[in-house]
């Protein structure tokens, strides 16, 4: 069993900058595939940004650009650093782990773009 906690979100302006994280637990981190989702009120959930234990990264054509997605085996830990964040971007976001052809989520982390 793989636990996996996201932090970092709260309320923001457009145009500001937000550093999400997510925490996952085992001693296998590295090995990891992680993703980040978000899902807004009345849509349904969408994919981000993911990362491989190489490295190699892939986003939605909507926030290439503004989002980065890096990971810290040390920490075990991934982060998704959103800059010029956008009304549109508010969402709960979650992060997914897939590991052992299994997936575990996390609760998610609110984001909210107002002014």
């Amino acid at each position: 069993q793989v636990q996996v906690v996201e932090s970092g979100g709260g309320s923001v302006q457009p145009g500001g900058s937000l550093r999400l994280s997510c925490a996952a637990s085992g001693s296998n981190f590295r090995l990891y595939f992680m993703v980040w989702y978000r899902q807004a009120p009345g849509k349904r959930r969408e994919l981000v940004a993911t990362i491989n234990s190489s490295g190699s990264t892939t986003y939605a054509d909507s926030v290439k650009g503004l989002f980065t997605i890096s990971r810290d085996n040390d920490k075990n830990t991934v982060y998704l650093q959103m800059n010029g964040l956008k009304p549109e971007d508010t969402a709960v976001y979650y992060c997914k782990v897939n590991w052992g052809y299994r997936d575990y989520w996390g609760q998610g982390t609110q984001v909210t773009v107002s002014s």
